[in-house]
């Protein structure tokens, strides 16, 4: 019997020894409290703990945590009422701090973020609101960073998911936003047209440069074809003329070669008088030595007429 009651023991302690060995899994940690006090915070590995003694008060999650807020009525500088949803990305990066800095941190940075929210936005107004998101963000993320401090949690990043005007807001931004669109239509088209123009009156001006050069090198062209026909019709001529006379010199040589008789010269000299008579002149007068051999060749005409 005191065999079975020591076994007893030994596996009531070997349970209890067993319960109180605790394993800190990657990115925890355990706040541990002794008597109801504070005493330390285990980190990642193998830990044991006091049976009755210690306490495991709090497990911390040590990884980037993301806290998606519901959207908060806000009202800009002049006076709009628009609904605005955050979101917060933190990080513990104290677990004691966290543990025992503030009571439900997680609504605490919920209630910081909506007042600082009112602050920042009742300084703004509409348009500027929402052209200023990024402002916005690092003004949120500073105020809750330094806010959340003693509390063991650091703010890494703020983001506005969704900024809602009122439906009438809405409505006349989105009539401005088509009237900027068409407005911006209208430039592009004007534009296109104005380039349209400035190149077809382009190309009408290198048209005309090229039309122009072509005429010019046209009329050089027939200019060179005139002169050319006018050189090689004046080489023309004057071969003639210079056969016609080397004709006359050589018939003239032949004649002197041939010394022709007294009459043969006066017939050449009647016929000469007689081309002669065939112009415009009025009046011939015949040399005395012609007179003969004239009144018989015209006697002759008449017969033979």
């Amino acid at each position: 019997m005191p065999y079975v009651i020591i076994g007893i023991l030994i596996l009531l302690l070997i349970a209890l020894i067993i319960a109180n060995i605790k394993v800190v899994p990657q990115s925890k940690a355990f706040v541990i409290e002794r008597l109801g006090a504070y005493s330390t915070t285990w980190q990642t590995g193998l830990h044991v703990k006091m049976p009755f003694i210690d306490k495991v008060s709090k497990q911390v999650s040590l990884k980037e945590q993301v806290v998606d807020f519901p959207p908060q009525p806000v009202i800009t500088k002049d006076n709009v009422t628009m609904q605005i949803d955050t979101i917060v990305f933190f990080q513990i990066t104290d677990p004691k701090l966290y543990a025992y800095g503030v009571e439900r941190p997680i609504m605490a940075i919920e209630n910081l973020t909506a007042t600082t929210l009112r602050n920042i936005i009742g300084e703004l107004e509409l348009d500027h609101t929402l052209t200023s998101r990024d402002t916005i963000n690092a003004k949120i993320r500073g105020i809750l960073d330094e806010a959340t401090d003693p509390w063991g949690i650091k703010v890494n990043r703020v983001e506005l998911k969704n900024i809602l005007p009122p439906k009438e807001i809405q409505d006349a931004m989105e009539k401005q936003m088509k009237a900027e669109r068409q407005r911006r239509e209208a430039i592009l088209t004007a534009e296109g047209q104005k380039e349209s123009q400035i190149l077809v009156a382009q190309g009408k001006k290198e048209s005309q440069i090229l039309q122009a050069q072509a005429d010019k090198e046209a009329a050089i062209l027939a200019a060179e074809a005139e002169r050319e026909s006018k050189i090689r019709k004046a080489e023309g001529e004057a071969e003639a003329i210079l056969k016609v006379e080397n004709a006359r010199a050589e018939a003239i040589a032949l004649i002197n070669e041939a010394a022709p008789g007294e009459g043969y010269l006066k017939l050449k000299s009647l016929e000469a008088f007689e081309a002669a008579a065939d112009g415009q002149a009025t009046k011939i007068i015949i040399p005395g030595e012609l007179e003969g051999i004239a009144s018989v060749a015209a006697g002759a005409k008449a017969v033979l007429g």
